[in-house]
């Protein structure tokens, strides 16, 4: 069965003077997922957003999917505040916790969907022994914390490699970082289910944001996976 690629847009990429705005093309342009980074500002250096923000924008657009990103150094203190603001998924970075099947149990016992992200430093296969509790894996294709830096060609080793584990256990793959319609066209082929979407695929584009929303949608629904 061929799956729909997900295109889950970055929120952080948004002009925050313009949230709403930008939030209202990026439905029109067809987006089902928001990409929501939080950020304590220790485990990666930037701040971003707050846990009522992901309440306020499900209150608003109910039926888009919430996929928080946890860039904090203890993940725990989250899950609650995030599943009472209405969250769907939820993944925090492997290296954040010693205590990943605690946290991914705590996750999915709020009723939301759990994940891990894997930053490029770190072995894919640091996830297999929790990766029967995985809903999805979020692969950095560049190091966290700030946006508008290039894709790492060595990822799609590394997709290859997760993608096989997957054969195993039926998680999505994320890819975060750097995605483009080319890099993107090739993930999606070696079985990258969703994409967080930024600066070179939807943001900052000569045609705007819904229209380039439109654009790599339509792209990733012609790639044959």
């Amino acid at each position: 069965m061929t799956m729909k690629v997900i295109n889950a847009p970055s929120l952080a990429n948004c002009k925050f003077l313009e949230l709403k705005d930008d939030i209202e093309k990026l439905v029109s342009g067809g987006a089902e997922w928001f990409h929501i980074d939080v950020m304590d500002g220790h485990y990666v250096p930037n701040l971003c957003f707050p846990a009522r923000f992901v309440g306020e924008l499900k209150a608003a657009y109910p039926d888009i999917m919430a996929d928080i990103h946890l860039m904090v150094t203890d993940p725990m203190d989250y899950f609650d505040i995030l599943a009472e603001n209405s969250a769907d998924y939820v993944c925090f970075h492997a290296d954040a916790t010693p205590f990943a099947i605690r946290a991914l149990n705590k996750i999915r016992g709020l009723g939301m969907k759990a994940g891990v992200a894997v930053n490029p430093s770190q072995r894919v296969d640091i996830i297999e022994p929790y990766a029967d509790l995985l809903d999805y894996v979020v692969l950095m294709t560049v190091e966290p914390g700030y946006a508008g830096q290039t894709f790492m060609p060595q990822a799609y080793a590394r997709l290859e490699e997760l993608a096989a584990l997957r054969k195993r256990y039926p998680f999505l793959i994320s890819i975060d970082g750097g995605v483009d319609g080319e890099n993107a066209a090739r993930c999606a082929r070696l079985g990258a289910d969703v994409f967080v979407t930024g600066v070179f695929a939807v943001f900052n584009q000569p045609e705007g944001i819904e229209r380039a929303c439109r654009r790599f949608q339509d792209a990733m629904d012609s790639v044959q996976k």
